[in-house]
């Protein structure tokens, strides 16, 4: 199962490897200024991200070793494994901040194992159903069943920020299916009857009035509006070259909630300017670039389908946290890949990065 031979060496991508060192780093250099207060140490949140940078790490390499083909034979238990925990989480996890979504004290999210587990099991549903044309609702059932069932259970959860994501995620692959326009209808009509029951049984109060702040931001600035208002209020102050850093009054006077993780992005802005986070956005477009690259050189159709679900996994969490701290979308809990505060959400990641340099490897060793 482990594939280490001269090849792999010689082909390494140390491009790839380049691009998600340089945002880890970045991030934790981001992280530091966001919780640690002058004359301070490393607070804890740094500390710990640090473990979990090594421990993700330690995942990314294993992961790279291993020769990818062998993920379509774990693909099925890996996923039964991520339904039962998610189930698990139902069943034992205490609810924390309005979800019940943790286990071991607040240490483990499945959810983010959930996301590893759609992309092993829609690639291999794809590798051995190639996604041609499809010409009824009823021929997406499988893939849509793979990604609905951790999803729905996200939900029950009410973790509905990271079920959205995972959806996405799940989403990523049905763009390389071609479905006729009468499917996208009946796609559409139940997206839309789904939405009108989430939002009439499903969201809570206060998950409302962060939807309609999108809409109107002025409508409660001390409740549902005050985070994407300290956020704009962050990125403005930021102008063209920043503040400069642990210069920053949103930041450092903590006006700015939650800003190692939900809004890590507001402090780069702030910070660093239109020219930082500009740069920062340049690194990730780069980087889901250079996945897309890998997915299209590689040797066989599993490794492609692989890459282009890391990519998603990449994609849909930094697409939505920088419209979140923007104010386009509503404040969902979406951390940005690499920079926010969070071991789970690291830990994953690397080990996402690490198949897509387990692909890229392989492109010329067989």
């Amino acid at each position: 199962m482990f594939g280490i031979d001269r090849r792999l060496v010689q082909n390494f991508d140390w491009m790839l490897l380049g691009l998600i060192a340089l945002l880890a780093c970045m991030g934790i250099v981001n992280l530091y200024s966001a919780t640690t207060a002058a004359g301070d140490p490393l607070s804890d949140e740094v500390r710990r991200q640090l473990f979990s940078l090594g421990l993700g790490t330690a995942a990314a390499l294993v992961v790279a070793a291993i020769d990818y083909r062998h993920f379509e034979r774990l693909a099925l238990p890996a996923y039964l494994v991520a339904i039962g925990l998610l189930v698990l989480t139902l069943v034992i996890a205490p609810v924390t901040r309005g979800s019940q979504s943790w286990l071991f004290g607040g240490r483990f999210q499945p959810s983010e194992l959930a996301k590893v587990a759609i992309v092993l099991a829609v690639s291999r549903y794809f590798l051995r159903n190639p996604p041609g044309e499809t010409r009824q609702l009823r021929d997406l059932f499988w893939p849509v069943l793979i990604v609905a069932a951790p999803v729905g259970l996200i939900v029950a959860q009410r973790d509905l920020g990271v079920a959205l994501l995972t959806l996405l995620i799940g989403g990523t692959y049905f763009a390389l299916v071609r479905i006729p326009w009468k499917v996208w209808f009946g796609i559409a009509a139940l997206g839309v009857a789904a939405l009108a029951a989430l939002w009439t049984f499903g969201l809570a109060d206060y998950q409302k009035e962060r939807i309609l702040a999108v809409v109107d931001p002025g409508r409660d600035p001390l409740a549902s509006g005050y985070q994407v208002n300290q956020s704009r209020i962050a990125i403005g102050s930021g102008g063209l070259t920043g503040t400069g850093y642990r210069r920053g009054t949103q930041t450092q006077l903590r006006f700015l909630p939650t800003q190692h993780t939900d809004f890590a992005f507001s402090v780069v802005a702030e910070e660093w300017g239109f020219l930082g986070s500009s740069a920062v956005l340049t690194l990730y477009g780069t980087l889901l670039l250079w996945g897309l690259v890998v997915a299209r050189s590689s040797k066989d159709e599993f490794g492609a389908l692989l890459a282009i679900g890391v990519v998603g996994c990449l994609f849909w969490p930094a697409a939505l946290n920088v419209a979140m701290v923007l104010g386009l979308a509503p404040v969902i809990g979406v951390p940005l890949p690499l920079f926010s505060y969070g071991g789970s959400a690291l830990v994953t990641t690397l080990a996402l990065t690490g198949v897509l340099l387990n692909v890229s490897m392989r492109r010329y060793v067989f």
